[in-house]
């Protein structure tokens, strides 16, 4: 079994947007390729940096495999990972929450008024039940 490399390249500090920004090929000849969170920690290790703050996309592996290249961020802090970041990406990292969308508040409202309507029809129909046997009963005392 092989062991799994990994270099950096096309590496570039960036001011601006307080992060750093590479190339990521990793090399696993024999193997499939690693997680892009063992990525991100092996990079957050290699650049003292918290796993948090490395942002891992856009991998695409070589055809015969061996060989997987893409691109990788180290934010200086969560704030600027938040800050500067799509939020597709944020969501998939889990430093964001997703929001509640509104198709998903019709559906709810439309279940719960199907559970309303099965639950009086139930209600009904017991109603129903109880008057029959009243009826029955007081057919026979009579």
């Amino acid at each position: 079994m092989s062991a799994v490399t990994i270099h950096t390249r096309k590496f570039k500090v960036n001011r601006l947007l307080a992060r750093r920004q590479m190339m990521v090929d990793v090399v696993h000849p024999g193997i499939g390729c690693p997680s892009k969170e063992k990525i991100a920690a092996t990079l957050s290790t290699l650049y003292h940096k918290d796993a948090k703050n490395v942002i891992c996309y856009g991998f695409r592996t070589q055809f015969g495999g061996g060989k997987t290249t893409g691109f990788a961020l180290i934010y200086d802090s969560v704030e600027d990972a938040k800050k500067f970041e799509p939020k597709h990406r944020l969501l998939k990292k889990g430093l964001i929450e997703a929001k509640k969308t509104k198709e998903e508040g019709r559906r709810a409202k439309k279940t719960k008024k199907t559970k309303e309507v099965v639950r009086s029809e139930r209600a009904s129909e017991s109603n129903l039940y109880t008057m029959f046997t009243d009826v029955c009963f007081l057919s026979q005392v009579v």
